[in-house]
């Protein structure tokens, strides 16, 4: 395993509506006398933020000759905002990062509802993208179980996003929220999955994945919003002009395999199975790191 010596860069860019985005760069300095290698776009989930991808970023062998930026989703982490939030919006903010970045593309990796963000932009700015990696995507088309229930009452999340969004614009939210440090919370993750005791493994799990502790760091605006987002109708990853690496968790139990793999169906779609529950990036860190390294470089941009 090779860790980078090169601290991260943290960046910000202020949007024409006020909304402060924030991401880190690793990666090699810019050299202002030559074109960089497309960099990594990394796009974390639901209630998650950039840390979600700093454990990656410091051990990536692609952060030697290419910049990775893993960044917090407006509404997230350091791109704080309370305001109203949706995938568009989402897109463009990463296609202005991108664009101070000096980016002409990049590969673009997302972890649940980032693979859905991912998958919009790649759509809405396909000039922009490289190539995707989609780390446990999700097809409305093949939930069952509470996922789709959850999806099909986006209208009622829709209005309870408006009404919490105006008491916040009355000035009534909570103050400044504790900050989710993915990086500490993976590590008693795998300590918890590594306990003998079934019990105790579900315990930790069912914690894990609550929505009072997504709570405990995002606003209820946010969170609402994101539930939204990470059920909408996506477009068929086999119909987009870019190749598509799929990372797909071996133990997710979220939808149905063969509908999955139907909506992953496509020429340039490359399917790999991740073996562990939903957590690829928390259970195997290393495993998913070599699958992209090996992919992107063998896109050869």
């Amino acid at each position: 395993m090779i860790k980078q010596a090169q601290d991260a860069a943290e960046r910000h860019l202020n949007r024409p509506d006020g909304v402060r985005l924030r991401w880190f760069r690793h990666g090699p300095a810019r050299a202002a006398s030559a074109p960089e290698a497309a960099p990594l776009l990394l796009l974390h989930g639901l209630a998650s933020n950039a840390s979600r991808f700093e454990e990656f970023c410091e051990h990536s062998t692609l952060a030697r000759h290419r910049p990775l930026l893993r960044v917090d989703l407006r509404g997230h982490g350091g791109s704080l905002t309370r305001g109203r939030l949706n995938t568009e919006t989402w897109c463009d903010d990463l296609d202005a990062v991108l664009e101070a970045e000096g980016a002409a593309q990049a590969f673009v990796v997302g972890h649940s509802m980032g693979a859905q963000v991912a998958l919009h932009l790649a759509a809405r700015h396909p000039h922009r993208v490289a190539g995707l990696v989609l780390i446990d995507p999700v097809f409305r088309q093949a939930l069952h179980g509470r996922p789709h229930r959850i999806a099909q009452s986006a209208p009622l999340l829709r209005l309870a996003a408006a009404g919490v969004r105006a008491a916040n614009g009355l000035g009534l939210h909570r103050g400044a929220l504790p900050p989710l440090d993915l990086r500490a919370m993976d590590q008693l993750a795998r300590e918890a999955l590594a306990n003998p005791d079934p019990a105790a493994e579900a315990a930790f799990i069912a914690r894990y994945s609550s929505m009072r502790a997504d709570l405990a760091h995002v606003p209820l605006a946010v969170y609402l919003q994101d539930m939204v987002e990470m059920f909408r109708a996506v477009p068929a990853p086999g119909a987009l002009p870019m190749p598509v690496l799929a990372l797909l968790s071996s133990g997710a139990t979220f939808a149905e395999a063969a509908a999955m793999q139907a909506a992953l169906a496509g020429p340039r779609v490359r399917i790999e199975a991740i073996h562990c529950h939903h957590w690829p990036l928390t259970e195997r860190p290393a495993e998913v790191r070599a699958a992209i390294e090996a992919w992107v470089e063998s896109e050869g941009r």
